[in-house]
């Protein structure tokens, strides 16, 4: 693991970013991996993400995303944290360029491994919208994506068009991502694999978050990285 840096190629920008490698001696071809941050920026739980992404075989990177707004955003999942990340987030960062330095994370992985097709991309809540916004408008530039409790997604990308093969995880119990939320995105996006989880609230996923849920996690890790496997161009010996 080790931080990097990488230069938006549409304005610029130099953001931050924690990469995972795996072990050179897996025997196949990796595939690439942009973790995408929820809105506590690219904290514990998402470097733990990107290790559990390396130690799967995968190059992963998550880039610091509010580096545009304040270098090392690091929050907590308190009420000060919430508070600072929604700013952060919809207040500071527009989708645009979320999108961009998203964009040109996986273009440097493309360029790393062989194109496109091996390169996928997964978030988290906030991060979870933004893969899904990059299902739609960065479908030529990446291989697949997976959408973890995507936060707004049913509000915000009314328009978005998913291209890029797309998988969603969403917990029954979820108030912030609704049963009737994810009923909406089934409708729009008839493309997208989606699985609910009957037991999971909203962060299933982070073990550092009062409604992490291990057995929905556990399911869902795995269903991830066959997705992946089934949709990215890799594991080739």
């Amino acid at each position: 693991m080790s931080h990097i840096e990488i230069t938006n190629h549409d304005d610029g920008h130099r953001f931050s970013a924690y990469r995972s490698d795996p072990a050179p001696d897996t025997g196949r071809s990796p595939a690439g991996v942009v973790v995408v941050q929820e809105i506590f920026g690219v904290n514990q739980h998402i470097r733990d993400v990107v290790d559990r992404f390396g130690e799967a075989g995968f190059v992963a990177v998550a880039p610091a995303l509010f580096d545009r707004i304040e270098t090392g955003a690091e929050l907590g999942y308190d009420e000060a944290g919430m508070k600072k990340g929604i700013e952060l987030a919809w207040n500071g960062l527009s989708l645009e360029q979320a999108v961009s330095d998203i964009g040109t994370t996986a273009d440097a992985l493309a360029e790393e491994l062989g194109g496109p097709t091996h390169v996928g991309v997964v978030g988290f809540c906030y991060g979870g919208m933004l893969t899904a916004a990059a299902a739609a408008r960065l479908h030529t530039r990446i291989g697949a994506a997976v959408a973890y409790y995507p936060s707004m997604a049913a509000e915000t990308l009314v328009d978005d068009r998913v291209e890029a093969p797309l998988l969603i995880h969403l917990g029954d119990l979820d108030q912030r991502v609704t049963v009737e939320h994810g009923r909406e995105l089934a409708e729009r996006w008839p493309s997208a694999e989606i699985y609910r989880y009957a037991d999971a609230g909203h962060g299933f996923n982070c073990d550092l978050r009062p409604g992490y849920h291990a057995d929905s996690a556990a399911v869902a890790w795995e269903r991830t990285l066959t997705f992946f496997d089934q949709n990215l161009d890799t594991r080739a010996p």
